[in-house]
């Protein structure tokens, strides 16, 4: 069920192309034309010309961003509900096929708007409903009026339902990001408490050697002794306290990546989805990303990097890609540095690593040109690569 819902999550909205087809409806009334069957053949073309230029003018301008908002789709709109209630008034028949796309057309331009949409919607549907009633017969009327209702509905409710889960992603990422903020919040505000608490003990500890030194020597050592030990459980309680802060964040490592890419002068695209991953997991994500660009940047002569993220609710990808000469599989076996890879951090080794841990590493070709680099890895499985990176800590 999980892997279902992060494949929903990954799908990306119909775009305007994908409304285009449903003009194959009109193929009838375009074939009546031809055929003569239909009276003023002449005034049928320029309408159905028209009401397929606003129907395009409709949609796209309805679907771009930055034209959703203005004049422009209502009026097309309105422009398009003229010449449909013409041609249907006029002809009947199949000509009353352009309500569903009428219908279709305001689902997308009032989506989201669920008190225009409503009335609407059923304005076309119970106006398609008489005109196929008053001209054709009581199934004719039926069905479109059906259909019409039907089509602006569901799509008003899809394209809805893509941006309702494009802000929950937004809002998710959000959330991490100030998750994290507040996570290093409390860690230097307990840094500070726990230094300040022990640097007060010291300082206390070490005026009592300095008064007790000329007096009682051995009362002065074991006050040392005191130092010696508090400091010894301070470094204790400080290392306890940045485990998991020394190993740079995913986010980090693509913030690095990009840096370094742009400074090589080559063009870098980054992008990430998906819920938050655990520390353990964005510290194997970091590793490829630190070897992969450092390959890309050394290796490849590429102009052009995309670095790509996405995060599921069972498994996370991580996938590297230029458009270099392809040289990236010589770089295996070295390390971020550029050293010999004894064991270590290079590719070989990552792929040791993500395999312990349940995942993969594969690299090749990009095609024609370029290199790719692809890890994956499960986001259930923490307790393998905590044990995974420990043990790269103390390699």
């Amino acid at each position: 069920m999980y892997a279902t819902a992060a494949r929903i999550e990954r799908l990306k909205p119909p775009g305007r192309r994908a409304f285009v087809p449903w003009l194959f409806m009109l193929t009838g009334d375009v074939q009546a034309l031809f055929k003569e069957k239909t009276p003023l053949p002449w005034l049928g073309g320029a309408g159905v010309a028209a009401f397929i230029a606003l129907y395009l003018t409709t949609v796209f301008t309805a679907l771009d961003e930055r034209r959703r908002h203005t004049r422009t789709p209502p009026l097309a709109l309105a422009g398009l509900a003229a010449v449909t209630y013409a041609l249907g008034i006029g002809y009947a028949g199949n000509w009353l096929l352009c309500f569903p796309l009428l219908s279709l057309a305001s689902g997308i331009v009032l989506r989201g708007g669920r008190r225009q949409l409503g009335p609407v919607i059923l304005t076309l549907s119970a106006s398609s409903g008489i005109i196929a009633g008053l001209r054709g017969g009581p199934s004719d009327s039926l069905t479109v009026s059906y259909g019409t209702m039907l089509s602006g509905l569901v799509t008003a409710a899809i394209l809805s339902l893509f941006e309702t889960v494009a802000q929950l992603r937004a809002t998710r990422q959000e959330l991490a990001r100030t998750a994290v903020e507040k996570e290093r919040l409390r860690f230097s505000r307990d840094l500070h408490d726990l230094l300040g608490h022990t640097m007060s003990v010291v300082v206390v500890k070490a005026e009592a050697v300095r008064r007790l030194a000329p007096k009682n020597l051995e009362a002065a050592l074991g006050q040392a002794a005191d130092i010696e030990a508090v400091g010894r459980q301070a470094l204790t309680e400080i290392r306890e306290a940045v485990t998991g802060y020394r190993e740079g964040s995913l986010a980090t490592e693509l913030d690095r990546a990009r840096s370094a890419l742009d400074a090589a002068g080559i063009e870098a695209v980054v992008r990430r989805e998906g819920p938050p991953l655990a520390p353990q997991t964005e510290a194997l994500l970091g590793w490829v990303v630190r070897e992969g660009v450092t390959n890309v940047v050394r290796h490849s002569g590429a102009s052009r990097c995309e670095i790509e993220v996405r995060s599921g609710m069972d498994r996370v990808r991580l996938e590297i890609t230029d458009d270099g000469v392809g040289v990236g599989s010589r770089a295996t076996g070295t390390n971020a540095d550029g050293s010999p890879e004894v064991g270590g951090t290079g590719l070989k080794g990552l792929a040791e690593r993500l395999s312990t841990a349940g995942g993969s590493l594969e690299s090749g070709p990009g095609g024609r040109r370029g290199f790719r680099l692809v890890a994956e890895l499960p986001v259930d499985t923490e307790d393998v690569v905590e044990a995974e990176v420990e043990g790269a800590r103390t390699a």
